[in-house]
């Protein structure tokens, strides 16, 4: 059943691509106008999770693996790979990544294998000469901070406990605060990334996900201020014509409503 809905979809795409009467829009396309898309479509299947909507990672995830899909067959067009070579190149990496599934090999833990797999990454791009060798500079900005800091610990280049991890947020907070003073806009975005940095340094010593808490932050922010322009409406009011007292009210009484909200559904 799995293979018939591949190849449907296979076909789809070949026809969408086809020069003697496909689709004009798919037919200008190429991997640098798709490549967009492609990111847009995995952070939708995040956002899908994230809502834990069944229906939606359903659909979400068959967009993106038309993104595969997409890529495989311009790929095929110019006699790089097709979809099938893909397929067999993953599943050849997952085997042999894997011995302790596939092989005799023995692993502890989880963090036994996080270990193992980086070194098999390594050995098979022919040993490379830094740990932070490998990092895609595509990814989001917060998740590269983390996996720096993570490869780097791994050659001791870490904090010995949070207390220094929060002495150093600390200090480039105040350093900030001192570009700032001093009007250096170079400066102040300079230390602006420090800080950032840093911050997601102390999230992964919480445990934390800095992308995951930003998410959350983000949504936390997105509904008060719905709640905000609700509660102005019912007044016969606009936010826009609000001052700044009567702003902050809102929003106090947009947070009050959320926790009343939390705590009635728990």
């Amino acid at each position: 059943m799995a293979e018939s809905a591949i190849g449907r979809l296979l076909a789809i795409m070949r026809r969408l691509r086809d020069p003697d009467g496909g689709c004009p829009w798919d037919l200008e396309q190429d991997f640098h106008s798709i490549a967009p898309y492609t990111i847009e479509e995995a952070y939708e299947v995040a956002d899908a999770i994230a809502r834990e909507d069944p229906a939606a990672l359903k659909e979400e995830l068959g967009d993106l693996l038309l993104q595969v899909v997409y890529h495989s067959q311009m790929a095929e067009e110019r006699g790089w790979f097709d979809f099938r070579e893909v397929a067999e190149a993953v599943s050849d990496k997952m085997v042999r990544r894997h011995p302790h599934v596939f092989g005799d090999r023995r692993i502890a833990d989880a963090g036994e294998q996080r270990r193992h797999w980086e070194e098999l990454k390594a050995q098979e791009q022919g040993g490379t000469p830094s740990l932070l060798d490998g990092l895609p500079q595509a990814v989001p900005a917060l998740l590269r901070a983390r996996k720096l800091q993570e490869r780097a610990a791994r050659a001791g280049f870490d904090w010995p406990d949070t207390a220094g991890v929060l002495a150093k947020v600390e200090e480039e907070l105040g350093e900030l605060r001192r570009a700032i003073a001093q009007e250096d806009r170079s400066a102040a975005q300079r230390e602006l990334g420090d800080l950032l940095f840093s911050l997601v340094n102390l999230a992964r010593w919480l445990a934390c996900d800095a992308e995951d808490a930003l998410r959350d932050a983000n949504r936390r922010f997105e509904r008060r201020f719905r709640t905000m322009e609700e509660l102005a409406r019912a007044r016969g009011r606009t936010l826009s014509a609000m001052d700044a007292q009567e702003l902050e009210s809102l929003w106090q009484m947009a947070k009050q409503r959320e926790t009343e909200r939390s705590n009635s559904t728990g």
